[in-house]
């Protein structure tokens, strides 16, 4: 007779989102954000589909919960001046959610991004909070016309065209902060016509 546990199946992970920008959805919904009262808003946006980066690894998180997932980010200040460094292109991130350090290599538009910005006395980035830049982005779309757009949808754009501009994937989980090739699959999600392409 075998163990009662033999038949117990690991649960699966939920089906991950595969929403990306279609169309003219990113003009659309950078016009909207321009437009938008918070200032951070554009700026962080762009920036967010040009590095992958988390909105709690670029925002300061009070721990409260997502309004999106439901999740509990951890508490941080988000992204720091006195991490980023303009010469190297690179900004460090000493905490993140998988408990570790991580570089980010910055690209010259997200260095521009970064060059526009004003700086803040407290030594932030963004001088804006995670919660506050959720509400502004789902006004934006709304005022875009988008649907079913969420701000995170933005790391898997983001992860996506990493993958489009040919790096490999330990290059892009490096960006990124992905442990597992299991995850960083469900964070790309390159388009078939792109790959049609690719095969000539």
């Amino acid at each position: 007779m075998g163990l009662p546990t033999e038949k117990v199946q690991a649960p699966k992970l939920p089906q991950g989102r595969d929403r990306r920008l279609q169309g003219n959805e990113e003009e659309r919904l950078l016009a909207a954000c321009a437009r938008a009262r918070n200032p951070w808003l554009l700026p962080l946006t762009r920036f967010a589909i040009e590095t992958a980066m988390r909105a709690g690894e670029m925002l300061e998180t009070k721990g409260t919960a997502d309004p999106e997932t439901g999740e509990r980010p951890i508490q941080t200040t988000g992204l720091l001046w006195k991490h980023v460094d303009l010469k190297k292109r690179t900004a460090t991130l000493p905490m993140t959610k998988n408990g570790t350090a991580r570089v980010v290599p910055l690209s010259s538009v997200a260095v521009e991004i970064l060059r526009g910005l004003p700086r803040s006395m407290d030594g932030r980035v963004f001088g804006t909070t995670y919660e506050a830049i959720h509400l502004s982005f789902t006004r934006a779309c709304k005022r875009a016309g988008i649907e079913d757009l969420r701000f995170h949808d933005l790391r898997h754009e983001a992860t996506s065209r990493l993958f489009e501009r040919d790096l490999n994937p330990m290059q892009v989980a490096a960006i990124t902060g992905h442990k597992t090739l299991q995850m960083l699959k469900r964070y790309t999600h390159l388009r078939a016509e792109d790959l049609a392409r690719l095969l000539g």
